[in-house]
């Protein structure tokens, strides 16, 4: 079983917060200072060039793939990490709609990040007039997925609500109708099991900054199916994608298997950051962690439900039905995020009206939910969010 209180101890976490966004931003591990201090002082410093080689850089973005790969169900070997998840967006979109040629439409729903619904309207405006992106309600994925659609692309767990779509569900009723899958784990890898093969996705891509804790600006990821992997030609031919990359060819062969799908010089330091937020998850079994992210939302929301009547439950409340989030609608949701915050409990708002707290309970705990609801609580009930000081909305919400 995994030892969550080991865990929690691997994080550098500030005295006195509550960190209720782990969904949006990771915490430090303990281990990161020093393994970036490695990368800069010893390796850069020292090694100078020959890193590349002695330090094992050019590796490095398939073995994090890989590590990665055990948390979300993926076979060995077909996940590489680099560049930012809209890169990653694009690289999956274009290569499936490349493998069903004769198709034009992209399916999608207007609960997905906004960023994968803008990288898909710029792709299929550069391949013409008659491609289309088609977005409808979360509910209405299914019913819409006919023998037009090339592609489905959704984000498994919605950002604001925490809503989870079915992966299985979904991914053999694409099959059926004869599209292909993309999914973005952005909100599931570290949050909930996934299981990429099991559920035969054909695509995936993700952050690694989220539950992940990878630190701000960590790389992405993205995965291929197995079946898929020597066939995609990827719309972004990067020279570390290509088969030879020191040969300096001037034209473009595409690399071997998931290598393919590399682009451009990999983070090496930001990779040393999230190689050290691994080790943490290298300690954890993801069936651990659900189990126990339910049992801290249901307290959480049974909490803030009885002792802040103002607040809307906007996340599913059948926890199979979410990922590892817990969302409350509020009119002043902004403000009252603000009047948190400023009382140690760190969670995020998304706009309209959604005030979103994340649980990971690599270093989250039934001691911390309690303490975080008392605040709430004394918020919600004695309307300190009513501040004109919280309601100036600053940069970054």
């Amino acid at each position: 079983m995994t030892d969550f209180a080991a865990t929690k101890a691997m994080f550098d976490l500030p005295q006195g917060v509550l960190y209720l966004d782990g969904n949006s931003l990771g915490p430090l591990p303990r281990a990161a200072a020093a393994r970036v201090q490695q990368a800069v002082t010893d390796e850069w410093g020292q090694l100078l060039i020959t890193g590349w080689n002695k330090a094992g850089w050019m590796a490095q973005p398939s073995e994090l793939g890989d590590r990665i790969g055990r948390l979300i169900g993926a076979e060995p070997g077909h996940v590489v990490t680099g560049d930012t998840l809209s890169i990653k967006v694009y690289q999956a979109v274009a290569s499936a709609l490349e493998l069903t040629p004769g198709r034009k439409v992209v399916l999608s729903d207007n609960g997905n990040f906004p960023t994968d619904l803008y990288m898909v309207e710029g792709l299929l405006r550069s391949m013409g007039p008659d491609y289309e992106l088609r977005v409808v309600a979360p509910e209405a994925v299914e019913a819409a997925i006919t023998d037009e659609i090339a592609v489905l692309m959704l984000t498994e767990v919605d950002y604001r609500t925490g809503r989870k779509h079915d992966m299985a569900a979904l991914t053999a009723r694409a099959h059926a109708a004869g599209a292909l899958t993309v999914w973005d784990l952005a909100h599931s890898a570290g949050a909930l099991p996934v299981d990429l093969a099991g559920c035969d996705a054909d695509f995936a891509v993700g952050c690694t900054y989220k539950y992940l804790n990878g630190g701000p600006g960590a790389p992405a990821f993205i995965y291929v199916a197995p079946r898929h992997a020597d066939q995609v030609r990827p719309a972004l031919s990067g020279w570390l994608g290509h088969q030879a990359p020191f040969a300096f060819d001037l034209d473009y062969r595409p690399g071997a298997g998931i290598e393919r799908m590399r682009v451009g010089t990999p983070p090496v330091i930001q990779m040393a950051a999230l190689s050290a937020a691994l080790d943490v998850w290298d300690m954890a079994d993801m069936a651990d962690v659900r189990a126990k992210s339910i049992e801290l939302t249901e307290l959480f929301i049974a909490g803030v439900e009885a002792a802040c009547p103002d607040l809307e439950l906007a996340s599913p409340r059948d926890p199979a039905q979410r990922g590892s989030q817990v969302s409350f609608r509020f009119a002043e949701g902004y403000a009252a995020m603000q009047a948190l915050i400023a009382r140690g409990v760190i969670g995020d708002f998304r706009a309209p009206d959604i005030m979103r707290f994340g649980f990971t309970p690599l270093f989250i705990d039934a001691g911390d939910v309690k303490a975080a609801v008392a605040i709430i609580a004394d918020v919600m009930q004695n309307r300190l969010w009513d501040n004109p000081e919280y309601k100036t909305r600053a940069r970054v919400t």
